[in-house]
């Protein structure tokens, strides 16, 4: 077993208002902003969790949310300033805000980017005046449009377009305009995934009409062929990179890595060297309730040391996300388990045709592509 990589999730839960699709810890802002507080109280979270991490390297650090673009440059940057202070973080390490097109308000990208934001995953959605009202977002497409234009000014050419498709109402013209204009803004990364019916949201209560299974499937092939044919190649289930591009970030996720957790809600992995143990652990998802950790010292909400069948799941739910699939031996490294713990299943995927295992490399099939949900359920515990 070694030391995987590590990265740091900072949650940020605030937005304008809560997306009737969004099933993420987020809350719509309510009067003021407790942005200071917040911050320190980031980094009081931080400092106590320091010790689960002495002596190793962070390679990426993601603001995720809730929109981390209501947060001032000025805030981000006291943050990452105490991150170095007290991680290895890494000078090369990629540092990811996520940012709403309508709430770009409190500073620009450049003054994100002199924060130390080195990449940007932009919630588009859509370009669509129409289907964006029909999802709840507060944006329009001409919004979407300047917001891209003062990102291109910045400087930060690392920059991810998050877009949706078989939203409600869409047609297969709308979807594929979609995607020309996410492909002419000329961005690193797309995440090009359907839109879900999420328990506990909004939608799941009241359902929107979306397109059948048919038009849904013709949507998506479509985008898969625009965006194979515009130079974006697709790594993993929803994301597509060109000129390796790849978010490390969420490679770091997929790839079985540890990251550290700080903020209300967020999940943590960490791997304890000394004892080949993994412990999944969680902070208090409600804001104010975390924010109590400043008077008392309680960020944990939970902590669970992770059972070997619930490692072998864990493990193949994200690996298999990805296209390049994994060796034997990451499994052994990353788990401290035996390859013979998995060869049998591993062996019914090959005979169904849905894994391949060559020179000791593991990946799926054409057809497991296709059906990857299906190769995961076959490691359930």
């Amino acid at each position: 077993m070694h030391n995987p990589p590590l990265s740091l999730y900072v949650h940020l839960p605030w937005c304008v208002r809560k997306c009737p699709y969004c099933d993420f810890n987020s809350h719509a802002l309510k009067g003021e902003l407790l942005a200071a507080d917040y911050i320190r109280a980031l980094i009081a979270d931080l400092e106590s969790d320091l010790p689960l991490v002495w002596g190793r390297v962070v390679n990426s650090v993601y603001f995720g949310g809730g929109t981390p673009s209501l947060f001032a440059a000025g805030l981000i940057d006291q943050f990452l300033s105490a991150a170095r202070a007290r991680l290895d973080l890494s000078p090369a390490a990629e540092v990811t805000l996520e940012a709403n097109p309508g709430t770009i308000e409190h500073d620009s990208f450049a003054a994100y980017a002199q924060a130390g934001i080195n990449r940007v995953s932009l919630g588009v959605q859509s370009f669509d005046d129409g289907a964006l009202k029909r999802l709840g977002r507060i944006h329009s497409g001409e919004e979407v449009e300047s917001c891209l234009q003062s990102l291109h000014a910045s400087g930060i050419d690392n920059f991810n377009i998050d877009l949706m498709y078989a939203l409600p109402g869409q047609n297969i013209e709308q979807a594929r305009d979609d995607v020309r204009r996410a492909i002419t803004a000329a961005p690193a990364h797309i995440s090009y995934y359907q839109l879900t019916l999420e328990p506990n949201t909004a939608f799941a209560a009241t359902p929107p009409a979306l397109p059948d299974e048919d038009l849904a499937w013709q949507i998506q092939e479509t985008g898969l062929e625009m965006l194979e044919t515009a130079g974006f190649l697709q790594y993993e289930i929803s994301a597509f990179a060109r000129d390796d591009r790849q978010c490390r970030h969420n490679m770091n996720y997929w790839t079985y890595g540890d990251f550290l957790a700080t903020g209300a809600g967020a999940h943590g992995k960490i791997t304890t060297m000394a004892d080949g143990c993994v412990t999944r652990y969680a902070k208090h998802r409600h804001p104010r309730r975390y924010m109590q950790g400043l008077h008392n010292g309680g960020w944990l909400a939970k902590s669970q040391t992770l059972a070997e069948d619930e490692l072998v799941f864990e493990f193949f739910l994200n690996q298999l996300r990805l296209k390049q699939g994994f060796s034997v031996d990451d499994f052994c490294a990353r788990t401290g388990l035996q390859w013979r713990t998995v060869e049998t299943r591993v062996r019914q995927a090959v005979d169904k045709g849905l894994l391949e295992v060559r020179d000791r490399q593991v990946a799926p099939t054409r057809l497991g592509w296709k059906f990857v949900n299906d190769i995961q359920q076959m490691f359930l515990p």
